[in-house]
């Protein structure tokens, strides 16, 4: 189970993280600890007239709400630099839609793997599974997370 969720807040129009800039990154209080994917959370900006980002999250499962503000003094970009960035998303345009579905794929093979060790280990599915079958799902699942 993880034990809580980062959501880090960028700017910019690539695929890529490393691509664009970050603003802020915060934690949502109040989200109790989860396997992977089960948490749902929903995220809302909002700029005010001061250009102060203000984010807010939700718990669907809970209904924890929290509030975070990202100011213009944590990093972000001028005009000159946000031209620059729409210019770079529109030239990598092909590269970063080759590297979007290289990162689904990987995420979709990680969650089937991570779905086939929890099936794997709940008590009704492991019983009927033989040992030597069991070991070989195990170590596959393993080697792919």
């Amino acid at each position: 189970k993880q034990p809580g969720v980062l959501i880090q807040v960028y700017e910019g129009e690539r695929t890529r993280i490393k691509d664009n800039n970050l603003l802020g990154k915060f934690e949502p209080s109040g989200i109790p600890p989860a396997p992977r994917g089960v948490p749902q959370i929903i995220v809302c900006f909002d700029i005010d007239a001061n250009g102060i980002l203000n984010v807010s999250d939700e718990d669907k499962t809970t209904g924890q709400k929290n509030k975070t503000r990202i100011t213009n003094d944590r990093g972000r970009l001028s005009m000159e630099e946000i031209e620059k960035m729409v210019q770079d998303a529109e030239k990598y345009k092909f590269e970063d839609k080759q590297h979007k579905k290289k990162v689904e794929s990987k995420n979709a093979l990680e969650n089937y793997a991570y779905n086939m060790r929890n099936t794997i280990r709940d008590d009704k599915i492991a019983s009927k599974l033989d040992d030597v079958d069991k070991k070989k799902i195990e170590e596959a699942v393993e080697q792919t997370i």
